[in-house]
């Protein structure tokens, strides 16, 4: 159906051969190609824990959970995001407190207004690097450290994504990592939890398994005969197919995400000086993942008119996104209302979302612009 689509997977006889040994090996689940994965993506976020789990709300559930957040907790989040992270908060019983955007330019959580937010039962702070463009840490860890509470990095935007020569992901308390199929790396599901501290990295590795001290590999080599139970746990494993695909996958992302920045330069020149069109993070950076690229409209354009001259060209374009806080969910159980993030309901009203992944031409890009820029065109004209 589309021409150019939003995302595409760059999957070729690499990760076929890694699946195809796992399923020869006859160990599918929680084995060596899990152990691999997790020191390497380690390594690679330069960290001493990295946890595999089925996927990035597992993560940030589990992160949450770890450090002891419950009932009559807050966490500091940003709307401007997937539904999973306030939910992971609401998981716990505790309550997540949205916090604005910075402005029209950068659509990161705003430190200024994290620390409007901060009250005697905030807990931590849950960011996003948006786009994988990296959140301003240094401002939100002064502010978690005045005040006492910890930060998650939601990182599932995020990865190979720099701040200050750290990788995100390494820089909080702990770091969540998506590996959803339309993300820089995917292993189809999947994501992983990273942290430096000894304590909440075995808090997570029991509670990932049922709370269970010995796993069936363990019991596999000989290194134990049976197990105890010392933590509520879930059931929130990977299995060895997904973690060898992530091996392959993370020995990829480098390059990947190069191409990712060549192509989100040539949407910048293009783009960057068209009317009725702001391009947000508009510097040059190596510091970004580039996950997405997206666009924002000014007010006097349709987005919906913009969208459906995109998908009549064959490009498929996205919103990112919706605001959680104005979901019926959370009207209705938390109190939230229209007006309360003025910059994040603009934004959410007149983002769009443009097709961005490592296997677009240069000529894919330019086709992607030309649509773009005669459609702006034609609406000026009228």
């Amino acid at each position: 159906m589309w021409k150019i689509p939003l995302f595409d997977i760059g999957f070729n006889e690499k990760e076929m051969i890694a699946v195809q040994e796992v399923l020869s090996s006859g160990w599918l689940t929680m084995g060596e190609q899990t152990e691999m994965f997790e020191r390497e993506f380690a390594d690679f976020i330069n960290v001493k824990h990295a946890i595999a789990v089925s996927n990035c709300t597992a993560a940030l559930h589990l992160a949450n959970l770890s450090l002891n957040i419950g009932e009559k907790d807050e966490v500091i989040c940003p709307s401007l995001s997937f539904v999973a992270g306030s939910n992971s908060i609401v998981y716990t019983g505790a309550k997540p407190v949205f916090a604005d955007i910075i402005d029209l330019s950068d659509f990161n959580i705003s430190p200024v207004d994290i620390e409007k937010k901060i009250s005697a039962r905030t807990k931590a702070i849950q960011i996003v690097h948006y786009a994988g463009n990296p959140c301003n840490m240094d401002h939100i860890m002064e502010i978690a450290d005045k005040h006492g509470v910890y930060v998650i990095e939601d990182c599932a935007h995020a990865s190979g994504s720099e701040y200050n020569g750290r990788k995100c992901g390494a820089i909080g308390d702990i770091g969540c990592f998506s590996f959803f199929s339309n993300k820089n790396m995917t292993t189809a599901e999947g994501g992983m939890i990273t942290t430096n501290n000894d304590g909440l990295a075995e808090k997570i590795k029991l509670m990932r398994s049922h709370g269970m001290t010995a796993m069936t590999l363990d019991r596999h080599k000989g290194r134990a005969f049976s197990y105890d139970v010392v933590e509520l746990g879930y059931n929130y494993r990977i299995d060895e197919m997904r973690s060898a695909i992530g091996i392959v996958q993370l020995e990829k992302l480098e390059d990947d995400n190069i191409r990712r920045r060549e192509i989100d330069q040539i949407y910048n020149e293009r783009l960057a000086d068209v009317c009725c069109i702001k391009v947000p993070f508009n510097v040059k950076s190596d510091s970004s993942s580039h996950h997405i690229f997206p666009v924002l409209l000014d007010k006097e354009i349709s987005r919906q008119g913009f969208m459906k001259v995109l998908k009549s060209n064959g490009i498929q374009s996205s919103i990112h996104y919706p605001p959680i806080h104005l979901f019926d969910y959370y009207r209705r159980n938390s109190g939230c209302h229209e007006g309360m993030l003025p910059t994040t309901e603009d934004v959410a009203q007149r983002e769009v979302t443009l097709p961005l992944y490592p296997s677009m031409r240069d000529d894919d890009v330019h086709y992607v612009c030309d649509s773009v820029i005669e459609y702006i065109k034609k609406e000026q004209d009228n």
